[in-house]
């Protein structure tokens, strides 16, 4: 592998979590290795470092060094041949090929015959999910004046079969859909395309906000946690991950969240008093984590939402909150999280997709 193709997946130990971020998205992988400026390796960085530096410190702006695992796996050049039986042996997907003075000159990914022995992932099975599908798209008018939003095509699939199948690989079977607006059109789709899992509707006599319905499930879901998300997200990541964070970490509610990077478009001017102007800076980059619309519910918190009333998600996080109630966040890149609900991030989706070669 040259310089050119390794770059990708080196990075400095004063970088930020930001920088590291947006660097596994450009990759794909999931892991960086940090280096000095002469390439030699000092570090390796995951998804799941990040993940866990964010979840304790909720630091944006930290440094690579700080959160990175100082003592990475490595094979010398003249072991690379045994890189696959390596890293089975020590159940990792990626190792450098360092020689006697620490530089790297190449990365070995895991082939994917290494992984077929693993089978589908049934991390979930068992576990119930709730798609809310009642909306009615209106920032996507004029589509959703004649397919309801769940209907919307991304590519050849409907949102939300994408949906149900990325849930399927992760072995669940049950899901409920909440519908409202053009409930039929939903209902007779999945009717034919639905033989491999169980899907039931809550139906919705009025809108009820993105959780008001779900206290109709309450005689089936009560007794288990369970995930809901809306109908049109598309979140890439380990949803197994995901919800063994939630019962690992004690929470009655988990809110997956996105790192979302903004540009202020212009120079931005900073003052004190009297108008004198203290420090400038051009165009701006600002993060900040956002709500994806998929949550994790503990057992039982299905009946802190009130019955027959408008009632949203964050209306029911702001109550446990209140209350000092444990809610936690799962932090996942800003290319791990695909939305639909305009126009613009819809195409992004598309093109995201396809060069997945989905």
């Amino acid at each position: 592998m040259n310089t050119e193709k390794l770059l990708p997946f080196l990075i400095s130990p004063e970088s930020t979590v930001v920088d590291a971020l947006q660097k596994l998205d450009h990759n794909g992988k999931r892991i960086l290795f940090v280096t000095d400026p002469c390439r030699r390796l000092i570090g390796v960085l995951t998804d799941g470092d990040i993940r866990r530096w964010l979840i304790k410190t909720g630091e944006l702006q930290g440094m690579v060094k700080r959160m990175m695992n100082q003592k990475p796996k490595v094979i010398y050049r003249k072991d690379a041949s045994q890189a696959q039986e390596f890293m089975l042996q020590h159940i990792i997907t990626a190792l450098p090929v360092i020689n006697s003075k620490g530089i790297i000159l190449d990365i070995v990914f895991r082939e994917e015959t290494a992984n077929q022995e693993l089978g589908q992932d049934c991390s979930l099975k068992g576990t119930p999910v709730v798609i809310m599908a009642g909306g009615k798209g209106t920032r996507l008018y004029p589509y959703t004046k004649i397919l309801p939003k769940p209907l919307i095509p991304i590519g050849d699939i409907p949102i939300m079969e994408r949906i149900i199948n990325r849930f399927l690989d992760f072995g669940v079977q049950d899901f409920f859909a909440t519908v409202n607006y053009r409930k039929n059109m939903i209902k007779a789709y999945f009717a034919e395309n639905s033989a491999e899992y169980s899907l039931s509707y809550v139906e919705e006599e009025k809108p009820l906000g993105t959780a008001g319905s779900l206290r109709l499930l309450t005689d089936r879901l009560a007794a288990q946690p369970f995930i809901v998300t809306n109908c049109d997200i598309l979140i890439h990541a380990d949803y197994g991950d995901i919800f063994q964070y939630h019962q690992d970490s004690g929470n009655e509610l988990t809110i997956v969240t996105a790192l979302k990077n903004i540009v202020v478009p212009y120079g931005v001017v900073h003052s004190r008093e009297n108008g004198a102007v203290c420090a400038m800076e051009e165009k701006p980059k600002l993060s900040y984590f956002v709500n994806t619309g998929m949550y994790i519910l503990g057992s039982g918190l299905i009946q802190e939402i009130p019955e027959d009333t408008f009632f949203h998600m964050t209306d029911l996080a702001d109550k446990l909150m209140a209350e000092n109630r444990k809610v936690g966040m799962y932090p996942i890149s800003e290319d791990s999280f695909l939305d639909m609900g305009e126009f613009e991030e819809m195409r992004r989706m598309e093109q995201k997709l396809n060069l997945q070669s989905e």
